[in-house]
């Protein structure tokens, strides 16, 4: 089986190692029984320390694509017929039968490499990917994505993005605020973030109907700066502090009682786990102006 390694790839020496074996391993270019070179022999053909192969070895048999006779080497392992192997067996046959046909036509990894990236670049985005390192509000923003725009909606944090790169078919969105910090996170190549802006408070309390004074409102979210948000905005509002009942819905229990209040001031998300007879008024974080730009942008764009 021929090997493709380079030095000079972002993906480290050990992943290309084991991910070509379990290739070679799924097209048949290496076969149940067959005997793997040693680590020494791979080593000093490809220049590499010895314990990177040895690592890769290791992390095989570990998974079950290789087993280690001992005194003897490093060998194909046999596959039962009812043993699965890996998730993503399908498409590791695809991209094996790929690889296979680039080899027979003489192409050099570099050259894969630029034309496969080339390609994920032309590919429209599948889904929106909120970045906000607040995990809480992160999960809110998600929610309220969702149901604005009905398209799929993932997140992650900035850092988890720069450490692990963009997920293919991911359509970036962020808070103003984080705006600069999550750029610098994104690929040097990614030409696009759509950058939202927050809702304001005159926009939060537009429509909203004065509750009577005797009336109890219960505030619940599970994102803390939501709470204090609340509390600020409604007693400068002129409600009297001693009518609102706040609820962290972090914390155990926190659904007793809400059906006796006159209505729950909540978020998207927590919305979603109200008791039924709750009567709920969502605030929203995202401005309507940039929800109706994902909107539109679901329509402009992710469905043609």
């Amino acid at each position: 089986m021929r090997l493709w390694l380079s030095k000079n790839s972002e993906v480290p020496i050990r992943e290309q190692l084991t991910t070509q074996i379990m290739l070679g391993v799924i097209s048949s270019d290496l076969k149940p029984g067959q005997r793997l070179p040693s680590t020494r022999e791979l080593a000093r053909r490809f220049q590499i320390h010895a314990n990177t192969v040895s690592a890769a070895y290791g992390e095989l048999e570990k998974r079950g694509w290789l087993e280690s006779r001992k005194g003897s080497g490093v060998y194909v392992r046999e596959f039962s017929k009812d043993r699965a192997l890996d998730a993503g067996f399908e498409l590791d046959q695809l991209i094996s039968a790929f690889l296979q046909r680039a080899r027979d036509g003489g192409y050099s990894l570099h050259a894969v490499q630029a034309r496969i990236k080339r390609w994920l670049e032309f590919q429209p985005p599948d889904h929106f990917l909120v970045l906000e390192p607040d995990g809480d509000l992160r999960e809110i923003l998600v929610a309220e994505i969702e149901a604005a725009t009905g398209f799929r909606v993932s997140g992650m944090s900035p850092e988890e993005c720069a450490r692990e790169g963009l997920p293919a078919g991911a359509a970036a969105v962020a808070l103003y605020g984080q705006a600069e910090r999550v750029r610098a996170s994104l690929p040097a190549d990614t030409n696009r973030l759509i950058v939202l802006h927050s809702r304001s408070v005159p926009e939060s309390l537009a429509g909203a109907v004065r509750p009577s004074e005797d009336a109890l409102i219960a505030v619940v979210s599970r994102w803390p700066e939501f709470l204090r948000w609340a509390r600020t905005v409604l007693v400068a509002a002129g409600l009297d502090p001693t009518a609102l009942n706040f609820r962290d819905a972090r914390e155990s229990g926190w659904q007793r009682g809400l059906t006796s209040s006159a209505f729950v001031i909540t978020d998207a998300l927590t919305a979603r786990h109200l008791p039924k007879n709750c009567t709920p008024r969502v605030f929203h974080m995202i401005s309507d102006a940039s929800l109706d730009e994902l909107r539109r942008f679901v329509k402009d764009f992710l469905t043609k």
